[in-house]
């Protein structure tokens, strides 16, 4: 029976991988053991993820990605060229520190632009934008744009990906696609 996904002939797949259908993987792409991919997900050229690595469904992670141990995409996530996830908060070439792993977790929708970095342990909220070059050294909260090194939030962003415009009453509506948020209590709520 052939597979319902798609794996380039120059990439590797190791046993005790799952992969959902329609999912691809492109180029010289290594999945490691008890790695789990969902529907219709693409990874671009050189994409490492694994072992024991979660991508949900509808993910796209792009060209020379490296998703290790610890590493958690809920679905709908956007990792952009050339990102980097850590596993090791202090790490040492000399020191095996494989029990010290720390999760990070991607929620829903939420998008990484290429070259950013996301230090080990934190999670980012639902829909959240990461700018390209970004540093992400603490939790974000879901919708939040985050931009610098280390980053800071600058505004927020709809479902679509747009920047919102707060207005003096903490309702929002996006101008895009007129999805209707409240700022409350620090966060945007999608109403």
């Amino acid at each position: 029976m052939e597979n319902s996904y798609y794996v380039h002939e120059s990439s590797y797949v190791d046993q005790d991988v799952t992969i959902g259908p329609g999912s691809k993987i492109w180029h010289f792409c290594h999945i490691l053991s008890q790695t789990t991919i969902g529907n219709n997900c693409s990874l671009g050229q050189n994409v490492m993820a694994g072992p024991k690595v979660k991508i949900g469904s509808n993910c796209k992670i792009q060209n020379n990605v490296s998703l290790y141990e610890g590493v958690e995409l809920e679905d709908d996530v956007f990792c952009g060229p050339s990102m980097v996830f850590t596993n090791v908060s202090n790490p040492r070439a000399f020191i095996n520190r494989k029990n010290e792993f720390k999760k990070t977790l991607l929620k829903r929708g939420c998008t990484i632009g290429a070259n950013a970095t996301i230090i080990c342990g934190v999670t980012i909220g639902r829909y959240a934008l990461i700018a390209a070059g970004a540093v992400i050294t603490k939790d974000v909260p879901d919708f939040a744009l985050m931009t610098g090194v280390p980053a800071q939030q600058k505004g927020w962003v709809c479902c679509c990906g747009n920047t919102l415009k707060i207005s003096e009453l903490n309702k929002i509506t996006c101008q895009y696609c007129e999805s209707k948020f409240e700022l409350k209590n620090n966060g945007l709520k999608l109403l």
